[in-house]
């Protein structure tokens, strides 16, 4: 008899580890969809912003060689 209640003792304490270890994997699971959630948000916002700075540097060098063309024209026409 007694030895019957210390194998299922053992076999309980097998289940409830078992129980343990795959709700720690769950976990770990979670953890490194969240991370990989941030990175991701992370790395899109930073290269918006990079985009966003390069089509201001596009359109405010767009409008130095406008101007600078047209008063090109202006001295040409004015000459």
């Amino acid at each position: 008899m007694r030895m019957r209640q210390s194998i299922s003792e053992i076999e309980e304490a097998f289940f409830e580890e078992i129980e343990e270890d795959r709700e720690r994997r769950e976990r770990l699971r979670r953890h490194a969809e969240q991370r990989s959630r941030r990175r991701r948000a992370d790395r899109t916002h930073r290269s918006g912003t990079l985009r966003f700075l390069l089509v201001l540097l596009i359109l405010v060098a767009t409008a130095v060689v406008v101007t600078w063309a047209m008063f090109q024209t202006l001295y040409i026409v004015m000459d």
